[in-house]
């Protein structure tokens, strides 16, 4: 997996020129969860459906 670092600077370099700092600051906040997300699978730390529909219903 590539350095932080390294794909933010290739996210705001695919950006166009006329980008604001809110469009920044998106982009690099989703991809931000994006790789937490990853990380999280990568480490079992997930929940199966059948659980999460165990939970919606217990609501």
């Amino acid at each position: 997996m590539q350095h932080a670092k390294q794909d933010a600077l290739e996210t705001i370099e695919k950006l166009p020129d006329d980008a604001d700092m809110d469009e920044i600051m998106y982009r690099l906040y989703v991809l931000d969860k994006i790789r937490k997300g990853q990380e999280a699978v990568e480490q079992g730390r997930t929940t199966s459906s059948e659980a999460l529909k165990r939970e919606i219903e217990s609501w």
